[in-house]
């Protein structure tokens, strides 16, 4: 008996060895700094499998990667291992505009090259570790087995280590202008439909269909932070979730076919990243996004330039005017509609008097340039009805002057901003492409807001389908010829394209200031989007809201959910190249002491620091301005009023500020009394502590300016 007991034993070692010898050999690669661990295997399923530990916790338990390929065995198993290759990168870099001066680019990098015996192909997964988190991607080198090929799906998963916290907004083709919602994993399937507002143009897709940036939270502790990366030639990647497993898979935009890409090798996919930390400040200021793109496009890049600007949009957007010229067309046909024959319906705000009432404002506090929406031929039947040629993007209405009022504005040292919408044509749109950038450059501008508002012409494809992106980089690069800077709305969220296209100055791609006049927003949403949507690039926002009860407004309308100091707040948190005075001038006329701040804050920072972070609850962050020792802060709350204390050793050591502090009245409530605000000023150095009340839904902002000889006399010292 003892001798069969023996051998049993034996057999049963030999089988589990044999078992373990049909998967390869784990293959494994640490972040720079030891904390993060990649390990990578192709299991007896011949299936790649990866998964990631941070500081010994699970971050992403073993999750299968592969392709769905239309027509075609597909990309999913019957691999193994050809040849692993390892190495370390190591540069710094400066960004044309940033959060900070200089962007250090360092990771440990693994190629598994997999080979398909069967099909005689084979394709390589790159991973690259940052002490911030992973990016991975998938590489098709050309060969005679794996050269043009359709993607039917792809299939990178990321299995969660537990039911996490999650700030998510419904998955969705065409939007992403939603509200977050906070949940479990596990409660998505039962929020979700009621996540779902309505919208111009809008497709979900699963009952626990989720967008990225995907922010979540672990019961022990870790941020985690799941998106993509140079997004370039491929459907955007939203993510499913099985929520009996907890498992997260990669779920790609279709097209008007229902394909989700058209490929030709060499070729490669966008990066999937997960960025994670245990302390919540490190979110925000990764940068993993940025050095997962490549090195900028351009060599010469001195006519890319921040941008601070008012305009002539949130009076329509609210309601008091509007985009049309007449309300007598029902119907436009470009080069034969007369508006010179029709009835000024006598709320059109692009005509000359307004506009050179805020080229007027703009030039006497120092505004780089006016947004003008609604100037050109076309707006009376723009949305809705699927139309083609909608604008062609060069022909004024009859009372907006457009030589006159360009002439006007460069002699008051400001510029106008170009507006494109293209009512989702983007046919019509790259059909006169070139003829409205010349159009632009001949009359002076060197910036443009582009639009994509509805449903896609060609019809069937959508916002975020491997068309439309193509079409988006395309439009920025084109721009780029013309030297001009693009700021593109209702387009795909960013992915960190700006490093390579910096004249992509900004995006919309979220839910922003604009629905506070038709629902409002929740309070906690900007808490929510430094750590989801801008993940992947600055957001065009448009703070700057001072008269949040919308008062010029008659009968019930909606509000804006903050007070006037967190609207402050906003153009410190919410980083962007291009920030927005969004309000109408004679709001702020009346708010002078508190518009002083909108003027003073920089557009481009040499550092920034994130000193408080919790998502959904607050923000705390302080940025130096390029090329000066001024620093500004902003912090920022939900609906839970709070208070904010920090130190401001990060000032020079030995240097005196004026420190200029706006803060929340001691009766201040984002719904009861919004403009209540108070303003301190005192000299302080990097020893003095700061504190500062927040309301419900409430902020500060506060200046710090290197003090001169005249200021130490008159101001007194912080208290």
């Amino acid at each position: 008996m003892k001798n069969m007991k023996t051998g049993t034993a034996m057999w049963l070692c030999l089988l589990l060895a044999f078992l373990v010898g049909t998967s390869a050999k784990a293959e494994s690669i640490t972040s720079p700094d030891g904390q993060l661990k990649l390990d990578f295997s192709v299991n007896a399923q011949g299936e790649p499998v990866y998964e990631l530990s941070y500081k010994g916790k699970e971050v992403i338990k073993p999750s299968g990667l592969g392709l769905e390929l239309k027509n075609d065995p597909g990309l999913m198993n019957g691999f193994t291992l050809a040849d692993t290759r390892t190495s370390t990168f190591d540069e710094t870099w400066e960004p044309v505009w940033g959060e900070v001066k200089s962007i250090r680019n360092y990771y440990n990098e693994m190629a598994v090259t997999l080979n398909q015996k069967a099909q005689e192909r084979s394709i390589i997964i790159r991973f690259r570790l940052y002490n911030d988190g992973l990016g991975f991607r998938y590489e098709f080198p050309l060969q005679k087995n794996l050269n043009y090929f359709v993607i039917k799906e792809e299939h990178s998963q990321f299995a969660m280590a537990g039911d996490h916290t999650a700030f998510w907004i419904p998955g969705d083709y065409d939007t992403q202008e939603y509200d977050y919602t906070e949940s479990k994993l596990s409660e998505i399937r039962g929020l979700l439909q009621g996540a779902i507002t309505g919208n111009a143009s809008q497709t979900s897709f699963s009952p626990t269909g989720v967008q990225t940036s995907l922010q979540m939270k672990t019961a022990d502790g870790l941020y985690i932070n799941l998106h993509e990366a140079a997004l370039v030639d491929y459907s955007c990647m939203h993510l499913n979730l099985d929520d009996k497993n907890l498992i997260f898979e990669s779920w790609l935009t279709p097209d008007a076919k229902g394909d989700k890409g058209y490929m030709q090798a060499p070729c490669r996919s966008p990066w999937r990243t997960v960025i994670v930390s245990d302390d919540a400040r490190d979110i925000l200021a990764s940068k993993l996004t940025l050095n997962l793109n490549e090195p900028c496009a351009y060599e010469d890049v001195s006519w890319i330039k921040p941008v601070k600007y008012i305009g002539v949009w949130w009076e329509m957007i609210s309601g008091k005017s509007s985009w049309a010229y007449t309300d007598d067309v029902y119907s436009v046909k470009l080069g034969e509609t007369d508006y010179s024959k029709t009835k000024p319906n006598g709320r059109h705000a692009a005509n000359n008097d307004n506009v050179k009432r805020y080229i007027d404002f703009a030039s006497l506090h120092g505004f780089d340039q006016v947004l003008v929406e609604g100037w050109n031929e076309g707006w009376e039947d723009w949305f809705g009805h699927s139309k083609d040629y909608v604008f062609d993007f060069v022909t004024p209405y009859p009372d907006f002057d457009l030589k006159m009022l360009n002439a006007y504005a460069k002699a008051k040292g400001v510029k106008l901003m170009m507006h494109h919408e293209t009512s989702a044509s983007a046919r019509n749109y790259e059909r006169h492409l070139d003829t409205a950038y010349q159009f632009m450059v001949d009359n002076g501008y060197d910036a443009v807001k582009s639009g994509y508002v509805g449903n896609i012409i060609p019809r069937g494809e959508h916002h975020y389908g491997q068309w439309m992106n193509d079409h988006y980089l395309y439009a920025v690069k084109k721009a780029a010829d013309y030297k001009i800077c693009v700021n593109a709305h209702e387009a795909v969220r960013p992915t960190g394209l700006c490093r390579t296209y910096p004249n992509l100055i900004g995006n919309e791609s979220a839910r922003g200031t604009e629905y506070e006049a038709f629902a409002g927003n929740k309070p906690f949403h900007t808490t929510l989007l430094p750590f989801t949507r801008l993940i992947g690039g600055p957001m065009d926002y448009t703070p700057g809201i001072f008269d949040t009860k919308l008062s010029f407004l008659q009968g019930d309308h909606s509000f804006v959910r903050t007070t006037l100091a967190k609207q402050l707040a906003l153009y410190v948190t919410m980083y962007s190249p291009l920030q927005m005075a969004a309000d109408f001038p004679e709001n702020y006329e009346r708010h002078l002491d508190a518009f002083q701040f909108i003027k003073d804050v920089a557009l481009d920072w040499d550092d920034s620091k994130y000193l408080e972070a919790e998502p959904g609850d607050y923000i705390t962050v302080a940025r130096k301005a390029k090329g000066t020792d001024n620093w500004f802060v902003g912090g920022i709350t939900d609906e839970n009023p709070r208070t904010s204390t920090f130190t401001l050793d990060f000032l020079e050591p030995g240097k005196q500020y004026v420190a200029t502090l706006y803060e929340d009245g001691k009766d201040a409530d984002f719904e009861k009394n919004p403009t209540s605000y108070q303003i301190k000023k005192g000299i302080v150095t990097a020893k003095t502590r700061i504190s500062a009340k927040l309301a419900r839904s409430g902020g500060f902002a506060l200046s710090l300016i290197e003090a001169t000889p005249a200021d130490r006399k008159i101001i007194k010292k912080w208290k």
